[in-house]
């Protein structure tokens, strides 16, 4: 005998219902067991976005190895980050000083974060230095400072890291770049050719090293809003140079794009955070069940 129609309609929200559910519990499961125990390296790591993975993934287990230029702003997330954790379920993370304007210094770097637990898993390049002003306006120092820190400084600590994961056959390689790495808009003219360099580099990078088991993965997120107006220089034509420590992102931007930096852990993707106005994500801050998303892949 079969089902009165009155009783298919409820009975297919139920079986929906049910399969979500199990999707649900099973991405969970996913975004905890992806970086258990791995080696996370995680640069600006005291930035908006920088922090939003770092609590993640030291929840998740990873072994972190969180690095900036600033001690103070280090310890403070350290003692964030092992205030309220379980010392059983978490690793105390490590702490590296780096600063990419100073790229001589990037041998000593990447020596130390070997030194640390003898590889890497997950190389996470986070910082970035942004510049608003009119061509003319821009110094040539100022260029080379914002492709020091924008493209130089990460290509030369994956350079570094890149023998120890070749070894293994393993690792993971993840750029947190911009939307302005895929296209150019006025008064951007310093910051946009940096990230098209960085976007460039680690796109011949990923064809490169696909053959020795690396993922090559980028991130280009949209515009991103401080949590208050960034101070302006008094001088004219005005200008506006700040780094990600001190251009804070809100949070459901940073969750946005940290969103995107985790799933690329388990996808060889390179994906471009939706815009702000795209739907909020079905779960609480950062959660990692739903999302919007658009991608390009080369």
């Amino acid at each position: 005998m079969g089902l009165p129609s009155v009783m298919v309609l409820p009975l297919l929200i139920v079986v929906a219902a049910g399969v979500y559910y199990i999707y649900n519990e099973v991405l969970q499961f996913m975004s905890k067991s992806l970086v258990r125990n791995k080696v996370v390296v995680i640069t600006d790591a005291v930035s908006g976005a920088g922090a939003e993975c770092a609590h993640l993934f030291h929840k998740a287990g990873a072994r972190l190895i969180l690095c900036g230029t600033t001690w103070d702003k280090l310890e403070s997330l350290y003692d964030s980050l092992t205030t309220d954790s379980d010392p059983r379920e978490t690793f105390a993370p490590k702490l590296v000083i780096l600063d990419f304007s100073d790229v001589d210094s990037m041998e000593d770097v990447v020596a130390e974060v070997m030194e640390c637990y003898g590889y890497v898993d997950v190389l996470i390049c986070n910082s970035s230095m942004k510049l608003k002003a009119p061509v003319q306006s821009v110094s040539l120092e100022q260029d080379r400072n914002i492709m020091d820190i924008n493209y130089f400084g990460p290509s030369s600590l994956a350079k570094g890291i890149l023998p120890a994961m070749m070894s293994r056959r393993s690792g993971h390689v993840i750029l947190v770049n911009s939307i302005q790495g895929r296209l150019a808009i006025p008064f951007r003219s310093s910051y946009a050719a940096s990230k098209h360099a960085a976007q460039a580099f680690f796109d011949c990078l990923r064809a490169e090293v696909e053959e020795y088991g690396i993922v090559v993965s980028t991130v280009s997120h949209t515009f991103i809003n401080a949590s208050e107006p960034p101070p302006a220089v008094e001088s004219a034509p005005k200008q506006n140079i700040l780094t990600d420590c001190e251009y804070d992102a809100n949070q459901k931007t940073r969750c946005r794009c940290l969103r995107y930096v985790y799933i690329t852990l388990g996808m060889s993707l390179n994906w471009s955070v939706p815009p702000k106005t795209s739907p909020a994500s079905s779960t609480t801050a950062c959660g990692l069940r739903s999302w919007p998303m658009r991608f390009w892949r080369r």
